[in-house]
């Protein structure tokens, strides 16, 4: 079975006729909505997200998640911000055919102890997935720096609580595993019968970590990938690349550095070098993509 190949095309400009371009260049047809115009997904307002699905039907592209911020808040923060966050991400879905939400689970930035940590973040976690479930929506959790969610360990706990295989999946970002000091393939190895989604980022060995293309970092991309293959898995697979500190990468609080070698690219051309990347290795590893 074929994998769907997405990619959050904002990295290559923020209009959506820009983002429609580069994906067409780089021959994708699917889309993560993070930021178009000067909007981001959860503000997004619904007379202009018919105008970007009218756009993007016009180019044969579907949008596969929404690239949501919901989750990047401190436990200390309005819980209430991000419940706004995922009721106008419902009334986003039907307009633009999409009903997956890339989430996360929240800072501790006031070093509250970890026990707090994780019974807020679980609990907030939890009253997500139900809204989830009221809207026929399916949480995507992302392991991304500083958050709960960050260490294999943590990933494990929320999945244990949580993923369900309906309103609560998971995220598999080996560029953030690598970044936070962890083993990218034993990371793999315990979590692999619980991924449900795999985003293409890659970097060098911490400490001081740089993005590069696909399967040229830390990040054991090639032997995940072979392992994958060989397991059957299937599920979408999204670039993230981050090569280029571009105006939607920036907006993210990226961790690591832009890649220096490829600083005289444009947005655009680092984009479609990333996309190049990307499909060659999936090819040389026999593996089906649409």
């Amino acid at each position: 079975m074929s994998w769907p190949f997405s990619a959050f095309a904002d990295e290559a400009g923020k209009p959506i006729d820009q983002q429609i371009a580069a994906l067409l260049d780089a021959g994708l047809h699917y889309i993560d909505l993070r930021n178009v115009g000067q909007h981001n997904i959860v503000d997004l307002p619904l007379d202009e997200a018919h105008r970007v699905k009218a756009a993007l039907d016009e180019a044969q592209i579907r949008v596969c998640m929404f690239g949501s911020p919901i989750g990047k808040l401190d436990i200390a923060d309005d819980f209430a911000v991000d419940q706004r966050r995922l009721e106008h991400l419902a009334q986003l879905a039907p307009i633009l055919d999409c009903r997956w939400v890339r989430i996360f689970s929240y800072y501790n930035k006031q070093n509250r102890a970890k026990t707090q940590w994780q019974a807020e973040s679980l609990q907030r976690l939890s009253r997500l997935r139900d809204i989830a479930r009221k809207h026929n929506l399916v949480l995507y959790h992302e392991n991304e720096r500083h958050i709960f969610g960050d260490r294999c360990p943590e990933v494990i706990v929320i999945t244990d609580a949580l993923r369900d295989g309906k309103n609560f999946k998971i995220i598999f970002d080996f560029d953030n595993f690598n970044q936070s000091g962890d083993d990218v393939w034993d990371c793999w190895l315990k979590l692999r019968d619980r991924v449900d989604c795999l985003h293409f980022k890659d970097s060098t060995a911490p400490p001081n970590p740089m993005h590069v293309p696909l399967g040229q970092g830390n990040g054991k991309v090639r032997a995940i990938l072979a392992d994958a293959r060989d397991r059957g898995w299937t599920g979408p697979v999204i670039l993230e690349p981050h090569l280029a500190r571009s105006a939607a990468v920036l907006a993210t609080g990226p961790s690591g550095i832009a890649n220096q070698a490829l600083s005289d690219l444009t947005s655009g051309e680092s984009f479609q070098l990333a996309a190049d990347t990307a499909q060659s290795l999936l090819a040389e590893l026999g593996i089906d993509y649409c």
